[in-house]
């Protein structure tokens, strides 16, 4: 799978259950090849791998990603923690098994760069800020979408 890095979390460490008084590590991040699709990538494994792994790219970096793991998506749960996709997919990073090799999209494809600036939403799924403050009342309790730009940085 080859795709431009559009989000990633940070690492976390969680209590091993198979071992107890170890810990596991993950992170995440999102890929995406085209303007419709894009998917969520996990990698679980140990904190040197992990980290080196998370230390390797960046949001904005072109990745080849090669023999993940195909899982279907637990759409309940992937949806709490994870970016929503439109795949009923997720790929799964194995140490043994995965490889992730990042160069720039330059010398993949420069198609790819232009996929950082699209939004992973339905542009009719948005709030503005002039709605919700409108509707502030009637919207309390639900999860919004807003889309926002930075203007500045300061």
């Amino acid at each position: 799978v080859i795709g431009v890095v559009i989000g990633k979390t940070d690492v976390r460490g969680f209590p091993d259950r198979k071992n107890i008084g170890s810990e596991r590590y993950t992170f995440s991040f999102t890929i995406r090849d085209s303007p419709t699709y894009f998917v969520n990538v996990n990698s679980w494994g140990r904190e040197e791998y992990i980290r080196s792994l998370s230390e390797s790219f960046r949001v904005g970096d072109c990745v080849t990603i090669e023999n993940p793991l195909v899982q279907s998506k637990e759409a309940e749960r992937e949806d709490k923690f994870n970016p929503v996709t439109p795949s009923c997919y997720k790929l799964l990073l194995s140490e043994n098994h995965s490889v992730v090799k990042t160069s720039s999209c330059y010398e993949m494809d420069t198609k790819l760069l232009s996929l950082l600036h699209l939004p992973v939403k339905d542009p009719q799924d948005y709030y503005s800020l002039g709605d919700i403050i409108a509707n502030g009342q009637s919207l309390d309790g639900r999860i919004l979408n807003v889309l926002a730009a930075v203007m500045s940085v300061s």
